[in-house]
């Protein structure tokens, strides 16, 4: 989020009546304890009280397993930067992405945004039985500033989701295990100059969770996941704590549990919003205390292949247990 969003959103703070969220015209907004007064607004996370922030890891740790295959999923992060660019929701570049994302995703098919011509989401399946488990991302970026390319904002989730969903389909699927869907997002990020963000973004999410929420059991969001320096995750209010301690579990397990401390952060308004709205389970895991969040400085030297393998093997796994596991 850009100091001049963050200044608007100090001049005036929506709370939105249900759950307290405050609505700032810009993505993964942060809800705050109470109104901001003018001048005070801060772009750092919120933690309640009787929590610990965790200190930042002094090196993504290696995992001790290999199924996600984090060199390939680095791969197509830089492809995305390098040979699409500024791709914000509706443009030609994202679309032609999507063609790309679509032809990588098992079973992969648009799934069109009503209301919205142009906007699709990228959806890709392995079978089972439902409801069905969803790992997603958005692949949209910023449509402010101009050029932003969005590696860790956008690129990295994407890859990671598309890796994921080959390795899915590579591997055996246990007996009588659950479906998984593999959505990207188009229409996270809201259009230059339309406020408030949660009625300008979540586009496509929203649009997914209206036709599918019923058919979901737990949704898996990934945003923000390779940041070069200082990774760590810590559980936003918005994410189910059974869920996040189960992933933290499942972290742990591959060697890469300092990465996931405990603690709990302010809630984020972000693409699981509206499937918890709906009361379907939710994580969102997003390193929100990112230097180069909203800025031309989110490109190709801020993320690395080792912080994005090391959350993709997490995220393999927990999915993993989810899909076999109720």
């Amino acid at each position: 989020m850009t100091e001049r969003r963050w200044v608007a959103c100090a001049a005036l703070v929506v709370l939105l009546a249900a759950g307290g969220l405050t609505a700032c015209g810009s993505d993964e907004t942060q809800a705050q304890p109470s109104a901001v007064p003018a001048g005070e607004a801060t772009a750092t996370t919120t933690v309640p009280t009787g929590t610990a922030q965790a200190a930042p890891v002094s090196r993504v740790p290696r995992a001790t397993v290999n199924r996600f295959n984090g060199k390939g999923a680095f791969a197509l992060l830089r492809e995305q930067v390098q040979e699409y660019g500024w791709r914000p929701a509706g443009s030609p570049a994202l679309r032609r992405l999507a063609v790309r994302l679509r032809s990588l995703m098992p079973r992969g098919r648009f799934e069109a945004i009503p209301g919205h011509p142009g906007l699709r989401n990228v959806v890709g399946s392995v079978p089972g039985r439902m409801p069905a488990i969803v790992v997603g991302a958005h692949y949209d970026v910023e449509a402010a500033p101009r050029g932003f390319v969005g590696a860790n904002d956008g690129a990295a989730g994407t890859a990671a989701v598309v890796t994921l969903a080959r390795a899915f389909a590579r591997a055996p699927r246990p007996r009588n295990a659950r479906a998984i869907r593999f959505v990207l997002f188009d229409g996270e990020e809201e259009p230059a100059g339309c406020e408030p963000f949660i009625q300008c973004g979540l586009r496509g999410s929203t649009a997914y969770a209206e036709r599918h929420a019923a058919k979901t059991r737990a949704l898996v969001l990934l945003d923000y996941i390779a940041e070069r320096e200082g990774l760590r995750f810590i559980r936003e209010q918005g994410s189910d704590p059974a869920l996040w301690a189960q992933l933290r579990r499942a972290a742990s397990a591959v060697g890469v549990g300092s990465l996931f401390a405990g603690g709990t952060s302010g809630e984020i308004i972000d693409d699981h919003t509206p499937f918890t709205q709906r009361g379907v389970r939710a994580i969102d895991l997003i390193d929100f205390d990112y230097p180069q969040r909203d800025s031309l400085a989110d490109d190709l030297d801020a993320v690395s292949e080792r912080s994005l393998d090391a959350v993709g093997e997490a995220v393999y796994r927990l999915t993993a247990q989810l899909r076999t596991r109720g």
